[in-house]
């Protein structure tokens, strides 16, 4: 193991204790103000207009663990992400790292908790500077932490991230332009190191990937995070890369958690009728020849988003009270939450939701 691996692991007295939150998050809203300007709401007489990205989610993650965030595109995930390394401030509720609440941190007080909280962006082209070599890139935060005391230091320090995320440290002296995506995104996540963290939040670090490099850098996530006790926020809407990754999943449908489960149970035993459309959406050999049914719809305006349970409009079993009231978290005795009035008055059938006309969704 080399000595930054060494320098990062986990004291071993307290692997297989009791478990340890890492990230609490409650009633978790952000509100974007998207309102047309003063004079023209005072001519046209309209209200001020906020799009919800986010509108009160609660979920924990524990240490060592895997939590993904998955849905279609605009449903929040990445604003959740961005709340949670500080990025955004939280409308409303409460954001806890490691016992401290840090939603209303300034920049100043954020500085020593961003050293052990890291995110990895979805696009490793954009994410690095392209007139800086490896070196800086990857030294950047070493620097900025002060976490050596020389530049010879440092500079080792830097080939031993590289090496931890299968690189040469020759790489160091070359610019970005000069590797693959997939090699770029090895250099985005040893940057993430450098700052040695606890905590990783990850955007859809394989997205914007081939097919087959997103293999390998998912299996160099999950050997970085068992070698160095990592906890992960992976978020992604690629539910077979989530299904290789998590330990527990939540699905988030237009700002709010429709369901959160762990893994097996959820790809097992979905109960939302959204998480088993998305599910019915994935390739299996197992189903060749079986009519599939496509999630029907789009998801609504979140500014002006349905009345009720949100799924209302694109679910097969809506009724008048699915319109009318917005479903809170239910808890089932497998660890599962599911918001959905359906589950409740268990009018929800098991297994995919197939044979189902797509007129009729």
């Amino acid at each position: 193991m080399s000595e930054v691996a060494e320098k990062m692991s986990p004291d071993p007295t307290k692997i297989g204790a009791d478990a340890e939150t890492v990230l609490d998050v409650q009633g978790l809203k952000r509100y974007f103000d998207v309102s047309p300007p003063f004079l023209n709401r005072l001519i046209e007489r309209t209200d001020k207009a906020f799009l919800k990205a986010v509108d009160g989610i609660d979920f924990r993650i524990e240490r060592g663990e895997t939590f993904s965030l998955v849905g279609e595109s605009g449903c929040g995930k990445s604003t959740v992400a961005r709340l949670v390394v500080g990025l955004y401030s939280p409308t409303g509720g409460s954001v806890t790292f490691e016992g401290q609440e840090i939603g209303g941190l300034s920049r100043k007080e954020l500085v020593p908790v961003r050293r052990r909280m890291q995110m990895i962006f979805q696009d490793p082209y954009a994410s690095l500077n392209p007139r800086w070599r490896v070196e800086d890139i990857i030294a950047e935060p070493i620097r900025f932490f002060g976490l050596t005391n020389n530049n010879n230091e440092t500079l080792q320090r830097v080939g031993e991230l590289l090496q931890l995320v299968n690189l040469s440290p020759k790489d160091m002296e070359k610019y970005p332009h000069e590797f693959s995506g997939g090699q770029r995104q090895r250099i985005s996540i040893a940057r993430a190191l450098a700052s040695e963290p606890d905590f990783l939040v990850c955007d859809e670090p394989t997205s914007a990937l081939d097919v087959s490099v997103q293999a390998q850098i998912l299996n160099l996530m999950k050997d970085l995070q068992k070698r160095l006790n990592l906890t992960y926020l992976f978020i992604s809407h690629n539910l077979a890369v989530v299904y290789h990754m998590s330990d527990h999943i939540g699905v988030m449908y237009l700002g709010r958690l429709a369901e959160v489960a762990p893994a097996k149970t959820l790809f097992e035993k979905p109960r939302h009728p959204y998480t088993k459309l998305l599910l019915d959406t994935i390739p299996d050999l197992d189903m060749t020849g079986r009519e599939r049914v496509p999630v029907a719809g789009e998801v609504p305006n979140p500014i002006n988003p349905p009345s009720g349970c949100a799924f209302h409009p694109r679910c097969p079993f809506a009724n008048d009270r699915c319109k009318a009231e917005r479903p809170e978290p239910i808890k089932m005795p497998d660890g599962a939450a599911v918001a959905c009035h359906g589950v409740e008055e268990g009018r929800i059938p098991e297994g995919p939701i197939s044979g189902i006309a797509s007129q009729d969704i």
